[in-house]
């Protein structure tokens, strides 16, 4: 078995018109192995990492923009172009820097774009190979289908939780004051405190959420059929510390 960056080597060369004898003599991989590499996909070198059966080397990046697309991105193809994109609210700047900057550094060759809509702006990034690093990609909305790690991209999320987590919450999440009263000396006194919030129709990706908080053993619970809630303040000030302000 071939380290993913002989393939890489190996199909750049083919690329650059090397021959197969001369790839072969290059590299030391077998002239079939590297006839069988370049059928499989297509003409042509590729950078698709998950083409030449490698995970991103980008896992923090990755892990963060998994837990971006799970929350409120998509894929789609239209003629020649495949999109990933990932919608943001207009007023959190730095939102919108760190998808943009996940995007450029899980593909660097990518030229990122901003579509503004009536309060959102769309980070999106044009690839034929987003669907093999996002296989949940697949018709029909998120929640009406099996949303399922593959065993590499739970890796990826076992090593990076709070990258993943950061996607998630930063947005479809929120950090929210809630209120409570409590009579103290015949007083009644107002007492507020913090709380994350996940958002999300499908419970496949609120059982990601909850598997990952439980690699940072940050405290949940279900305060509703699509919400996970995060509110005792020693796990609130944890997750912030893990994933910072929505900004």
């Amino acid at each position: 078995m071939h380290e993913a960056p002989v393939r890489i080597e190996a199909l750049r060369l083919l690329g650059d018109s090397a021959s197969l004898s001369a790839t072969s003599r290059a590299t030391g991989v077998a002239r079939s192995t590297i006839r069988s590499w370049a059928a499989s996909i297509g003409a042509g070198p590729t950078d698709c990492c998950r083409c030449l059966g490698a995970s991103p080397s980008t896992g923090s990046p990755y892990a963060a923009l998994l837990g971006f697309y799970l929350g409120d991105g998509g894929i789609s193809t239209y003629r020649r172009h495949t999109t990933i994109r990932v919608s943001c609210d207009a007023r959190l700047p730095g939102t919108i820097t760190d998808v943009s900057r996940a995007l450029r550094l899980v593909r660097p060759a990518s030229v990122v774009s901003h579509i503004r809509a009536p309060g959102v702006i769309v980070v999106q990034s044009n690839w034929k190979h987003w669907p093999c690093l996002f296989p949940q990609h697949g018709p029909g909305r998120k929640h009406e289908r099996a949303i399922v790690l593959e065993e590499w991209q739970r890796e990826v999320v076992r090593a990076f939780p709070a990258d993943f987590l950061r996607g998630l919450f930063h947005s479809d999440g929120c950090r929210v004051n809630n209120w409570a009263t409590r009579v103290v000396s015949g007083e009644k006194k107002r007492y507020d405190y913090p709380r994350w919030q996940f958002v999300n129709a499908s419970e496949d990706i609120l059982g990601l959420c909850t598997w990952a908080l439980d690699l940072v053993e940050v405290p949940w619970r279900r305060s509703g059929a699509r919400v996970v809630s995060v509110s005792r303040k020693d796990a609130v000030a944890r997750l912030d510390e893990l994933i910072g302000v929505k900004e």
